[in-house]
């Protein structure tokens, strides 16, 4: 059986690219660009609450360091480094190596180095630490929506809990229907260039981690806000239309989380920029709402007529 330090070098040892010293010594050693500062975020990937046991390793190891890149696009930073940890109940070395063929194709995807990390033996958990850059001042904040501003998503909502909740044999699917959601619950694509795109156009960015209305609902606590949101305006596949009427379905569209799509909001006079930012990068961006200098957050139709909708999002630590 290979020894934790061979599994490192087999598997998780790759050359780096932007990196002065990565994996194999006590710390990695990098170098931020004159002018910029450094993000950093990290997230936890447990089995059973974040993916299922059985799970395809290698779309798991893209999903790992996905779900990190994503935080880096909602800051409008460039992805560089990331620290993998991972706890396996044993040594399989055709998982390992599958799941690492899943994580560095989204690392080479996305040029982001694996610069160091560890490994031990337990129930199966992944973290991973990410690690970018941008211009000093010119984060992609929370907190910085203004009144008045229109509420923009990126490409579709749902279709990962419309997959999750089948896999869950909580709402069934056809095969069909499984095969055009699943890839959104397994592969997510962060939005790297969109993030990046809008630096000095945006006020305010998300990941839609958690779901649609308690992600926006942080940009809104952060900025002293509230948000109208019309229903008919947020984006969702054929899929998820079919089934929107059923009341669960909404909740899926609206709450469901593991969408990571962008939400941001951002001046109504850059309207036409970001339709532009949308052709240019041939990704589907979708004005839903406004912010308003009114606490709380109403959605409605097209005639007006508000949705009740009951749904807050994912939380770990809900009864």
């Amino acid at each position: 059986m290979a020894s934790e330090f061979d599994l490192i070098r087999q598997y998780f040892t790759r050359p780096t690219s932007h990196t002065n010293l990565g994996v194999g010594d006590d710390a990695a050693l990098v170098t931020v660009d004159s002018g910029h500062e450094l993000a950093i975020s990290v997230d936890m990937l447990v089995a059973g609450t974040h993916f299922l046991a059985d799970t395809d390793p290698r779309q798991l190891g893209w999903k790992s360091l996905a779900v990190n890149i994503s935080d880096m696009a909602a800051m409008g930073a460039e992805p560089k480094w990331a620290t993998l940890a991972i706890a396996l109940p044993a040594a399989d070395e055709d998982w390992i190596a599958a799941f690492a063929e899943g994580f560095f194709a989204c690392a080479e995807r996305f040029k982001v180095d694996l610069i160091g990390g560890d490994t031990t033996r337990g129930p199966l958990c992944i973290s991973v630490q990410i690690m970018g850059q941008l211009p000093t001042g010119q984060a992609l904040r929370r907190d910085g929506a203004k009144a008045g501003d229109e509420i923009w998503v990126s490409g579709q909502l749902g279709d990962a809990a419309l997959a999750l909740n089948h896999l869950l044999s909580k709402y069934p699917l056809t095969d069909d229907e499984l095969a055009i959601t699943l890839p959104a619950l397994l592969q997510p694509q962060p939005r790297v260039a969109l993030g990046l795109a809008l630096s000095n156009i945006a006020h305010s960015a998300i990941d839609i981690s958690d779901g649609l209305l308690a992600d926006l609902g942080h940009i809104l606590n952060a900025s002293s806000l509230g948000a109208e949101l019309c229903l008919d305006d947020i984006p969702r596949s054929v899929t998820m239309q079919r089934h929107l009427i059923n009341p669960s379905v909404l909740n899926m569209l609206l709450a469901g989380g593991d969408d990571y799509e962008l939400c941001f909001t951002a001046p109504a006079d850059a309207h036409d920029r970001i339709l532009l930012i949308a052709q240019e990068l041939g990704l589907a961006l979708s004005c839903i709402g406004k912010t308003r200098a009114e606490p709380g957050l109403l959605v409605h139709d097209r005639q007006g007529n508000i949705i009740e909708t009951g749904a807050s999002g994912f939380d770990h630590f809900r009864q």
